[in-house]
């Protein structure tokens, strides 16, 4: 430590000091440094913290610092691009990659007409998702609604195609087991990612496909889904749909089941995706959910007016719900003028716009590859993804706005679900019975065991049936086909 006494004082103790050594005393040992004035004093003893300082300052433009990494330029976008990626997970939030094993090999995956781990065409396959640093998908196990139902009541095949959905992903996820792993909670999605594999989620694209059933909900969740997005391009027993209003037709929002199916999601922690439908439906939704909602391929209103993207009242709403905005790819969502000429700069600003009004906290990326015929120029497959971030970092965002986007807000919002349906169960909260009020009810027989009184007449004012089916036995205890009686 630097002295600065003055020089007179320093000639007094030496004066001490030899009179010290006269008198017996063993004399010191030591070297003192005196310093003649106070400027140089602040100097040496702030030197190096000055240096070190000055060293930083010229070292500032050209390098950024990475915790236990070596410094980067911070305009080299492309290595702070795999840095982000190589730590936080880019979950993407739909992918109708099943969609089209369903149409093309009508979900047979097993006789070598496919490897998904080889280049294909479309989209979407493993070697370019590797590629693209995807660490996490939303696989969509999307039906058609079904063109020939005229009421919610109609017959449909829709719930067991979409059951044949459910089950064509779960086995082509466990036909990858070095790359893809199947999971249902946002705990699975980060352990997955730290084992190198991509965290494979399912999503169901539409309520018509659970029949307008709560129960059905219920069901889908056991087998695996994890989000429900609340219509697709039709209205169902819970909604209106975006279709709808963009064919003149009024936005009635949210149907008396549909809030009752809110309901339910919230208690099973069901995540509700509120992309595809009606502007006052997410109005509607946001009003009574009791977690976090997602949109999970959606773009900003305000950017582009088409009603299959967010207004920035209902992003302002999602702000304070904790939801997620996941920013899409379709053409015609991004540019409604010219959709040909939509480009991944189109995409960064739909995203900006959204950070902007709702906060990078929730806002995400939901592409819809293997779904969309036709996407942005720049974002042609899932090997693209890090050329958008790199575009965004260009842009302005940092490297922690990267990571929330990515794959934290998903994530973040998902556990959020997750623990408030823990938090409802826990008060025992029971699973909902409310049924669509057009439902027709089996009549029964006239001579079932029936358990409660008043039943059995009740059953034969609906008109019930006199006898069980008979099996076209005659009178004389035969199996008889012109028995018309069965």
């Amino acid at each position: 430590m630097t002295d600065t006494k003055p020089a007179a004082e320093s000639a007094s103790s030496r004066s001490e000091g030899q009179q010290s050594s006269q008198q017996g005393a063993p004399p010191e040992q030591s070297l003192i440094v005196r310093s003649q004035t106070q400027n140089s004093g602040f100097l040496s003893r702030f030197r190096y913290h000055l240096f070190a300082a000055g060293f930083a300052f010229l070292l500032g433009p050209f390098a950024f610092l990475w915790p236990g990494q070596s410094p980067i330029d911070p305009t080299n976008y492309a290595e702070r691009t795999r840095r982000v990626l190589q730590t936080t997970p880019l979950i993407d939030g739909h992918n109708d990659l099943p969609w089209q094993l369903r149409i093309e090999l009508h979900n047979r995956i097993y006789d070598g007409r496919v490897d998904l781990t080889k280049r294909l065409l479309g989209h979407t396959d493993i070697q370019r998702m590797r590629a693209g640093m995807v660490g996490g998908q939303f696989w969509s196990v999307y039906i058609h609604c079904d063109t020939q139902q005229q009421h919610f009541e109609d017959p449909s095949w829709v719930v067991r195609d979409t059951l044949e959905q459910i089950d064509v992903t779960r086995r082509f996820i466990d036909e990858h087991p070095q790359h893809l792993q199947y999971c249902d909670t946002a705990a699975c999605a980060r352990k997955a990612f730290k084992s190198g594999r991509i965290s494979s989620m399912i999503g169901i694209e539409g309520g018509h496909q659970v029949g307008g059933s709560i129960a059905s909900i219920r069901q889908m969740y056991n087998l695996g889904a994890r989000y429900i997005t609340l219509t697709h391009n039709c209205d169902n027993a819970f909604a209106t749909s975006t279709s709808t209003v963009a064919a003149g037709g009024p936005d009635g929002g949210l149907f008396k089941l549909g809030y009752e199916a809110i309901k339910e999601m919230n208690r099973l922690g069901m995540i509700v995706d509120l992309s595809h439908v009606s502007h006052q439906t997410m109005r509607d939704v946001l009003s009574v959910a009791r977690a976090p909602v997602v949109f999970s391929h959606s773009g900003a209103y305000s950017v582009t007016p088409h009603l299959r993207n967010v207004p920035d009242d209902v992003l302002r709403t999602v702000k304070r719900n904790g939801g997620v905005v996941m920013a899409v790819f379709v053409n015609r969502f991004l540019k409604m003028v010219d959709p040909d000429q939509a480009t991944i700069h189109d995409v960064v600003d739909h995203i900006f716009h959204i950070a902007e009004v709702c906060g990078w906290e929730c806002v995400g990326i939901g592409s819809d590859f293997s779904g969309t015929p036709y996407v942005p120029i720049g974002l042609e497959d899932v090997s693209k993804f890090p050329d958008l971030i790199q575009l965004l970092m260009e842009r302005g965002a940092t490297d922690e706005q990267i990571r929330l986007l990515a794959g934290e807000n998903i994530l973040r919002a998902w556990s959020q679900i997750e623990q408030r349906a823990h938090e409802i169960q826990a008060t025992g909260e029971k699973p909902v019975e409310e049924e669509y009020e057009g439902r027709q009810w089996h009549k029964g027989l006239k001579d079932a065991p029936w358990m409660l009184r008043g039943s059995r007449e009740k059953a034969i004012e609906a008109g019930a049936a006199d006898k069980p089916y008979m099996f076209n036995v005659d009178g004389s205890g035969k199996h008889n086909p012109a028995v018309k009686e069965v």
